[in-house]
């Protein structure tokens, strides 16, 4: 079970039987809005508070490493585009839905909803 912290840290709770252990897996500094594993469980997306979005390995026991960063507006959510793990799409407040790579970051495309989002 993977879960974050108000302060922006993401634990890994390993449960068996009537035991459990918390483990630190990862400090992006900024509190955690949401968590989004790939369709193969191999990547997960941390999206900020504050817009940033940043990918975890579980299998490698690394840091988050920062994909994206906001620039004129928060993102609000993002998502993996199935099938596979190589890109993303994510939506800002300001309604841009964006596509993106995942290896690099690169912005693959954008779409104007000229319309303001919510949760």
């Amino acid at each position: 079970l993977y879960c974050s912290a108000q302060e922006g840290i993401l634990f890994f709770c390993n449960i068996k039987d009537w035991q459990y252990e918390m483990k630190i897996c990862a400090d992006v500094l900024q509190p955690i809005s949401s968590l989004i594993f790939s369709p193969d469980y191999t990547v997960l997306l941390l999206v900020t508070d504050q817009g940033t979005v940043y990918t975890y390995k579980p299998a490698h026991n690394g840091e988050a490493v920062k994909l994206l960063d906001t620039c004129s507006s928060c993102f609000l959510a993002a998502d993996f585009l199935a099938p596979g793990n190589k890109y993303c799409v994510s939506v800002t407040i300001s309604g841009e839905v964006q596509a993106w790579f995942l290896e690099d970051g690169t912005c693959l495309s954008k779409l104007n909803l000229d319309i303001e989002v919510h949760v």
